[in-house]
């Protein structure tokens, strides 16, 4: 085949979706390691949203399959329907939908290409969404460890996995809602990508797991084939002389021209982990985003002219109420300052993670986000019966009546009961007040649907803990109108320092190298990990929707 000099050949674009794409935050040097190698979200989504306006590209192929939380999917198939919009080919093929638990919401990425393949040898495990809650209270019991909490309210149930031993009428209910929600959307999706009465839908769900020829039969699947047969067909309709790229490699084309300058920008602030005080770390549980760092990055943007607004992405369970009250004031300044700031809200923005959303003045969700959970639990774990199992003794000596209030080694007095019991009271009142002021409601609107309850992202619409429904693209798009900026305008992290720079010190608390980067797990880190702390916790129960 002759090439002529110049000549650029169409692309392909490739997706694998087959494991959820990497997003390490751009301040953790560590995530990206890790993530050396694996497809990158970010430039995932940017090239879904924006490649099929490049006419070298004439396609989209992606394999599909495996387990994949339902905010994730619903992230990527937005972008995936924006991509088709175009009415360029995509193709989604799988090996099999039914190899793992959880392989509905794979399906229902698939749903979002024009053509579905299945391997011959695979399945469909379209079986629905099932919520399963493990109790440790038993464990606790044989061990000799007491449990001693406050919770507000009925349907706080972090605190309940450690204090009972099985679903209260209220979890049960909270639970049963939120799978509901989840299949519902998830029906209703398949129902529409595929052109099936969503009634049937739920029929083939009830009736699965089907084989791949099966699968094909009732139409859930456009053919059988292998990876060689798949790429054939694609090049059948996009050309035999594309060349394949990985979608999270593509760029735009660059521009002949001296692009005007820019007059401002959006600045991104992520709060992506457990919510803790001081600097973003590294704990055994998990990363926990440090109140300082999140804070450091929203002065940032408060001070900063040439920011216009800002997007909060926040996808976290909650975490410390004192952590959460220093962010959400940092939030509210940003406000003061003139800016607009719009929350997206990943798989999860709840209790402490909701708590600093509040102030915002648009928040984004996906369909399936684990939000609300307005409520707080704070205690101790007794390990009194523990020690004398084993042999322990312990002397002690004070000075104070309540030196050793959270002592583990003994249970609160009648009195100290009765004192946090009124903590819990003033944080709980406090946070629905601040959700209350944040939304603009009265407080008893917020209190009737507060309580602890977790909301999926679709019914906190509904109840107006939520204000649309979209990914973190619909919310950039949305900062930039409310700021008056161009639909092109860049989104900047909110804190950026030079490679260079990084190699001094900081100067003073507003320098943002004394929060820069994401420490280690220490001591105390490490010993936090083995039971819930005694302080007050903004924090929503353990939830995998399957």
């Amino acid at each position: 085949m002759l090439v002529l000099p110049g000549h650029r050949r169409p692309l392909l674009l490739e997706l694998d979706l087959s494991a959820v794409p990497a997003a390490p935050d751009a301040d953790d040097p560590l995530a990206r390691i890790r993530a050396r190698g694996r497809p990158q979200l970010r430039p995932i989504l940017r090239s879904l949203h924006e490649a099929a306006a490049d006419r070298r590209v004439v396609g989209l192929i992606a394999k599909v399959g495996g387990a994949m939380p339902w905010a994730a999917m619903q992230e990527l198939r937005i972008g995936v329907r924006a991509f088709a919009a175009s009415g360029k080919p995509t193709l989604a093929w799988a090996e099999s939908f039914g190899e793992s638990a959880g392989e509905m919401a794979a399906y229902a990425l698939a749903t979002a290409f024009d053509d579905i393949w299945l391997q011959p040898g695979g399945g469909v495990g379209l079986l629905g969404v099932g919520v399963e809650t493990t109790f440790v209270r038993g464990a606790l019991d044989k061990l000799g460890i007491e449990p001693q909490f406050e919770q507000r309210y009925e349907f706080k149930n972090a605190a309940d996995q450690v204090m009972r031993t099985e679903l209260t009428q209220a979890h049960r209910t909270a639970l049963d809602r939120l799978a509901e929600s989840v299949f519902t959307e998830a029906v209703g999706m398949i129902a529409k990508g595929r052109g099936i009465e969503a009634a049937r839908v739920r029929e083939l769900a009830d009736t699965g797991p089907r084989t791949a020829p099966e699968a094909l039969q009732v139409g859930l699947v456009d053919a059988l084939g292998y990876r060689d047969e798949v790429y054939a067909a694609i090049r059948s309709r996009v050309g035999s002389d594309v060349e394949l790229l990985f979608a999270d490699q593509w760029r735009p084309a660059r521009r002949p021209h001296v692009p005007a300058r820019r007059k401002g920008h959006v600045a991104l602030v992520e709060v992506r982990g457990t919510i803790g005080p001081g600097r973003t770390r590294r704990t055994p549980m998990g990363r926990q985003v440090g109140s300082d760092s999140v804070g450091a990055a929203l002065r940032a943007a408060a001070s900063d002219d040439r920011v216009r607004a800002v997007v909060l992405h926040v996808d976290s369970p909650g975490g410390s109420a004192v952590a959460s009250d220093t962010i959400w004031r940092e939030v509210c300044r940003v406000r003061d300052a003139g800016k607009p700031v719009v929350v997206s809200m990943g798989n999860a923005a709840a209790s402490g993670g909701y708590y600093i959303s509040c102030p915002a003045d648009v928040i984004v969700a996906l369909p399936s986000t684990l939000t609300g959970s307005i409520g707080v639990f704070g205690g101790k774990m007794v390990v009194r019966e523990l020690f004398e199992r084993l042999g322990l003794t312990t002397g002690t000596v004070s000075h104070g009546d309540r030196s050793l209030m959270f002592s583990p080694r003994r249970g609160f007095s009648d009195d100290e009961r009765e004192r946090l019991a009124a903590t819990m009271d003033a944080i709980y009142d406090d946070f629905v007040d601040k959700v209350a002021r944040g939304r603009g409601r009265p407080v008893a609107e917020i209190e009737s649907i507060a309580r602890g309850r977790v909301w999926t992202g679709s019914d906190a619409v509904g109840i107006g803990l939520v204000d649309m429904l979209g990914g973190l693209h619909d919310a950039v798009r949305v900062a930039r109108s409310r700021a008056g900026l161009a639909a092109d305008a860049p989104v900047r992290q909110a804190l950026h320092v030079a490679p260079l720079a990084r190699l001094g010190h900081a100067k003073n608390t507003d320098d943002p190298r004394a929060v820069l980067g994401t420490r280690l797990p220490g001591f105390s880190d490490v010993s936090a990990a083995f039971g819930p702390s005694a302080t007050a916790v903004l924090r929503m129960p353990s939830i995998t929707l399957r």
